[in-house]
């Protein structure tokens, strides 16, 4: 266990963290005006362990295959619990939405998968780099939604409407660096399931 693995870990365990408050924050004593800044704060809390747990490995050099498996999974894990928690209460997104986000990192976590145990190492892509800021900012703002609809300014329709929207963006996109992924791959994923 190093810095990089326990910040790895730590944002794995934020997840339930986050659901929990956000479905249950009146019995736990937090306002509705406190709610959307509780949430962020989490929000923000996770993204930053994912900045600082590769600069720790790479700093301490402390770079490991498991942190490599786990890095990635933390983050799909976290966010993915995010938008899954949004599909309860008053943000009330649509589950088939939050589905595409779940879809698209199994298979291409799947893929990398079944790559590696044929000995073919998969790289990221930028596009995958992308989709984890647009996911992130895509969080952001539906919470920051939030705070208006807080104070009685955003009316609940137009507040889910628009935290729809935004979920949609963050899909497709998603749904987009996926295929560029699999493109951009696909000689060694057709070597790798062939083999």
């Amino acid at each position: 266990m190093n810095l990089a693995l326990a910040l790895t870990i730590g944002r794995i365990l934020l997840a339930p963290v986050f659901l929990v408050i956000y479905l249950y924050y009146v019995p736990l004593g937090i306002s509705l005006l406190a709610l959307p800044f509780v949430l962020i704060g989490l929000v923000a809390l996770a993204e930053l362990s994912d900045l600082f747990d590769g600069m720790a490995a790479r700093h301490a050099n402390q770079v490991t295959e498991l942190g490599k498996i786990l890095d990635p999974m933390a983050d799909s894990i976290f966010r993915l619990s995010v938008f899954l928690t949004l599909t309860q209460g008053f943000v009330n997104l649509p589950l088939w939405l939050v589905l595409l986000f779940f879809y698209r990192d199994s298979v291409i976590s799947m893929l990398r998968t079944i790559c590696a145990l044929r000995g073919y190492a998969l790289a990221a892509r930028f596009s995958g780099k992308v989709k984890a800021v647009v996911q992130g900012v895509a969080a952001f703002t539906i919470l920051g939604l939030m705070i208006p609809y807080a104070f009685g300014v955003l009316k609940l329709g137009l507040f889910q409407d628009i935290s729809f929207y935004v979920a949609l963006g963050a899909a497709v996109y998603s749904l987009f660096s996926g295929v560029e992924y699999l493109r951009a791959n696909q000689s060694y994923i057709k070597k790798a399931l062939v083999k």
